[in-house]
């Protein structure tokens, strides 16, 4: 329990360190045994403006992680020790800090915390390999992109479908129509001749004056 006694001149660097863990998205523990300070100077800067990279005590560092809720990164905290706390994307980061390692074979990354859940190395290795947040949106993007363009062709082509049915409406009434219209007229031609020959045959039969 001696390690969870905080001496006053290091209690701001354990708050700092408590902040980080519980501000940042993910939190990856690495070695640096062996790394210059401009390899160092490199690896921050390759890690972008949202991951900061410290150098910190493994005494401080597990009291800070307990403070913000993290109980089992115990014995990850051993040998020289930097944290990479991670506010952007932890894909990103976890990228970087894996193209180092492979370039800079002296960086270990020994596991982290991801949301509040420990991660193994081999772990977050297999976040380095997935796509990023950025390629993600993109091709979200680029689909709802062509989702949209497909209903306004949709959309665009309503109007002649439309008027290429109320065209075809038009003709099949007109054509019903058109067979109809001469039965009614041929009966009133037979009324009509019949009704003159009963006249002509009235006239015949009437008796000369």
């Amino acid at each position: 329990m001696a390690d969870t006694q905080v001496r006053p001149d290091k209690a701001s660097a354990v708050a700092e360190l408590t902040g980080g863990f519980r501000d940042s998205s993910a939190a990856v523990l690495t070695e640096y045994r062996g790394l210059t300070m401009a390899q160092m100077t490199e690896l921050r800067r390759s890690l972008g403006r949202e991951t900061t990279y410290a150098v910190t005590k493994n005494t401080l560092a597990k009291i800070a992680a307990r403070d913000a809720g993290i109980t089992d990164l115990d014995e990850l905290l051993s040998g020289p020790t930097a944290i990479a706390f991670v506010k952007g994307d932890p894909v990103e980061a976890a990228k970087g800090l894996r193209d180092f390692a492979k370039a800079n074979p002296l960086l270990v990354v020994k596991g982290g915390v991801l949301d509040g859940k420990k991660l193994t190395a081999e772990e977050i290795t297999k976040l380095a390999d997935l796509e990023s947040r950025e390629i993600l949106l993109a091709k979200l993007a680029g689909a709802m992109q062509a989702k949209m363009a497909q209903a306004a062709a949709t959309f665009n082509a309503l109007p002649t479908q439309l008027a290429r049915l109320a065209q075809a409406l038009q003709e099949k009434k007109a054509a019903e129509g058109g067979t109809d219209a001469p039965t009614a007229p041929a009966a009133d031609a037979s009324a009509d001749a019949d009704a003159s020959a009963d006249a002509d045959a009235s006239a015949e039969a009437a008796p000369e004056a």
